[in-house]
């Protein structure tokens, strides 16, 4: 078996009302796919964000050194140590994630048996939320929250930082009164905090007794985030944006994360978060997964979330969550011919060779812009 092709999918959506976090009113989302093909008829997708140079370092550095390739001994390949410090974790995370799904088909087992096995039948699912333009959270929140309980989830994730801090703290109180005691919440604050202002605000939240408080000081080199997390009694969680495993490490080092975010798509892969995984267990450091794309990143995610081990003896105090777009994103809901169910506030660990995708191709092709082929 070799690898014929390797291929790249841009995909387009046009929001009906802009929608993001903090900072960025996104009016699109898009994403990029990568179809690994074989010679005898096996297909593996990856996702990643397409960022400027991604698809090209795809095409260009990469495809070369898969084609003709056998996928079950790719590892010797196309990852070389004189490559490693110019890789994009990007462009690295959509190829890893095709290449799992491919040898999984392979060998006809799904990607968490790759790695000895799911610790888990079921991971726990949280709703991620965004703003809607022109809407301040007060007017969103309570129907919104109320909503997502009303079908399923156990867990939800909601935005703040691009309004008075006072208002959206008030806001989230009356939040965090209606819901069901047992729903978690969460927020991420998206970098829009001075170090002053997001202790203030963490202050408050872990009063409110909100699960995790996500990313309040700007993300570039995480500064100031070991002094945050020294002063709080709610957890920090952070480190979305880092693409390579160093940087894990010197994040791990300097304390500055109680939770630890990796997203497959944009720091190399699922053999990469897994590295990420252990090593923050190594310094008492949860690990929940990021996952703020399409369908593949989700299945990805629930493979990793399921082979992560639990951050203490006491089973279920902790366990590993996936976070879901709730938002508009046709590339969650609508890339599969079959929508993940939602069991227990909890998605089901796949059992089918690979990812265990059934995409909707005639999706993929009304999405896609520029095709190449």
């Amino acid at each position: 078996m070799k690898i014929a092709a390797v291929e790249t999918f841009l995909l387009e959506h046009k929001l009906a009302r802009p929608a993001g976090p903090a900072s960025v009113m996104n009016t699109m989302r898009r994403t990029l796919l990568v179809r690994i093909a074989t010679d005898d008829g096996l297909v593996g997708w990856g996702e990643t964000a397409p960022l400027a140079g991604v698809r090209e370092t795809i095409e260009t550095a990469y495809a070369p050194l898969l084609v003709g390739r056998d996928p079950l001994g790719i590892g010797r390949s196309w990852r070389t140590r004189w490559l490693a410090p110019f890789e994009s974790g990007l462009a690295t995370g959509a190829i890893d994630i095709a290449l799992h799904d491919l040898v999984g088909q392979a060998l006809g087992v799904p990607v968490h048996q790759l790695y000895g096995g799911a610790k888990r039948s079921r991971v726990p699912v949280y709703a991620s939320a965004a703003y809607h333009e022109g809407l301040h959270p007060a007017e969103v929140w309570p129907a919104e929250t109320r909503d997502l309980v009303a079908r399923g989830f156990r867990a939800i994730k909601l935005r703040m930082g691009r309004y008075d801090p006072r208002s959206e703290l008030d806001a989230l109180a009356a939040v965090r009164a209606d819901l069901p005691a047992d729903v978690k919440l969460m927020v991420d604050a998206w970098g829009s905090y001075t170090l002053s202002t997001a202790l203030m605000v963490g202050r408050e939240l872990q009063e409110l007794g909100l699960t995790f408080y996500e990313e309040p000081l700007p993300q570039f080199g995480y500064r100031g985030y070991d002094q945050l997390a020294a002063q709080l009694d709610i957890a920090v969680a952070g480190g979305e944006m880092l693409q390579n495993r160093q940087a894990f490490k010197e994040l791990f080092d300097r304390r500055a994360v109680d939770i630890v975010q990796p997203d497959a798509c944009l720091c190399g892969g699922i053999r990469e978060v897994l590295f990420v995984a252990e090593l923050a267990e190594l310094y008492g450091i949860q690990c929940i997964p990021h996952s703020w794309s399409g369908a593949i990143l989700n299945a990805a995610s629930i493979h990793i979330a399921s082979l992560i081990s639990e951050p203490t003896l006491m089973p279920g105090i902790g366990t590993p969550m996936v976070e879901f777009d709730v938002t508009e994103n046709p590339f969650a809901s609508g890339l599969l011919k079959t929508p993940l169910p939602l069991v227990d506030g909890c998605f089901e660990v796949p059992d089918t060779p690979g990812l265990g995708l059934d995409l909707n191709i005639d999706v993929i092709r009304a999405l896609e812009v520029s095709p190449r082929r």
